[in-house]
């Protein structure tokens, strides 16, 4: 992703970033069992991070990857999600 803007600028980049993500988070669901707060997922490698916050989980993500966009969803709720750019 190159700027915050374009992702919420292009509908379809927008939309294909959270069709990758929630196809990580298929494939993670099981490891994330019993656990509680927010992971934040970055699509493209499928690495994910976990915090009780989302403070906590972008720390971990941007630790990592400080310059991309990832996405954070409750793991207890992952309807209730975002895509946010680490900071």
């Amino acid at each position: 992703m190159s700027s915050v803007m374009d992702m919420y600028r292009d509908k379809a980049t927008r939309e294909a970033f959270i069709t990758r993500a929630k196809e990580v988070y298929e494939k993670i669901q099981g490891e994330l069992e019993g656990k509680e707060g927010l992971a934040a997922i970055e699509p493209e490698s499928g690495d994910y991070f976990v915090g009780q916050t989302l403070g906590q989980a972008n720390d971990a993500a941007f630790a990592k990857y400080p310059d991309r966009w990832v996405y954070f969803m409750r793991i207890d709720d992952p309807e209730a999600a975002m895509p946010l750019k680490t900071w």
